[in-house]
Formats: structure tokens, C-alpha cells, sequence
């Protein structure tokens, strides 16, 4: 199994809706068909503590059977359309994968 995370800071100046498009596109991932499960969400209210980031506005975590999936998933066609359309609405992105 492989744990795909991915943390979105996006840029200030997009409005609600744009933020809600955003969080639109992220939730079509879930249509690909080599993502077993996929997890869309923004920070939790937990009490804060000094190793808790919490500063992303959107995560998204995929979990893929392994490495081919993985690589599946990144040249699928809905993911590739989600980068071209959303790139620009991002600041920072950070991707941590675990096995």
C-alpha cells in the first residue's frame, strides 16, 4: 500500500467560490480509477500544539496499492486536467508519500 498526501496552501486572493471550485476539482480525483480510497479535507479544530501544522488550506490523501498505481494515478487523464485547470490557484504545494 502507498499513502499519497498532499497539502495545498493556496494563494490569498481567490475568493470563495474559487476556493470552492478548488475544493470541486481536488474532490473529482476520487473518479480514478487506480485511487482505492481518497480523503479530501482542511485542517482540524484539535488543540494546538508545537508539531501540528496547520496552516494548508486543503489536504488531499489517495491510497494507491503500490508504486504502478501510484504511477497510474499521476498520468491518468482527470489528474493531469486538475493540475492544468488548478495550478495557478495554489501558493505551495507539499506531496509526502509513505508506504
Amino acid at each position: 500500500m502507498l499513502v499519497h498526501t498532499v497539502l495545498f496552501w493556496l494563494k490569498e486572493d481567490l475568493d470563495e467560490a474559487q476556493k470552492a471550485d478548488f475544493r470541486k476539482g481536488v474532490e473529482s480525483l476520487q473518479k480514478i480509477d487506480s485511487a482505492e480510497a481518497v480523503y479530501v479535507g482542511t485542517a482540524s479544530a484539535t488543540p494546538d500544539r508545537p508539531v501540528i501544522d496547520s496552516s494548508y488550506d486543503i489536504c488531499l490523501t489517495v491510497i494507491l496499492k503500490d508504486i504502478p498505481s501510484h504511477d497510474a494515478y499521476q498520468a491518468d487523464p482527470i489528474h493531469q486536467e486538475f493540475i492544468g485547470k488548478y495550478k495557478d490557484f495554489w501558493e505551495t504545494v507539499k506531496i509526502y508519500d509513505a508506504d
